[in-house]
């Protein structure tokens, strides 16, 4: 669209770039995403097209963060954010300890 066709008032949208990581036991993705300012998490996500790499069910919205400090799905990016997706502990590290102590 040319500014001369451009509706008065209409500005372009600001685009922020952020990483999206997802480290799985046998390898680590990451991706560089261009969002709108303003997305959130979970649509960075849904945009690096990470969540087609990995297994099924491997992804929970309850368990991301940025920069090792957890946010929720509906958290505002800013630019040069990391979100990343963290997976389930299969064991309690306490538990592991123990373990290993015995």
């Amino acid at each position: 669209m040319t500014s001369a066709m451009r509706p008065s008032g209409f500005m372009a949208e600001r685009m922020i770039h952020v990483e999206v990581v997802c480290a799985e036991a046998s390898q680590a993705i990451c991706r560089h995403v261009e969002v709108a300012e303003g997305s959130t998490a979970i649509q960075a996500i849904e945009a690096s097209g990470i969540l087609d790499s990995l297994p099924d069910g491997a992804f929970d919205p309850a368990l991301l963060g940025i920069f090792s400090c957890k946010v929720t799905a509906d958290h505002l990016l800013r630019e040069g954010d990391r979100v990343e997706i963290y997976r389930r502990l299969l064991l309690d590290p306490m538990e592991a300890r123990r373990r290993r102590a015995r």
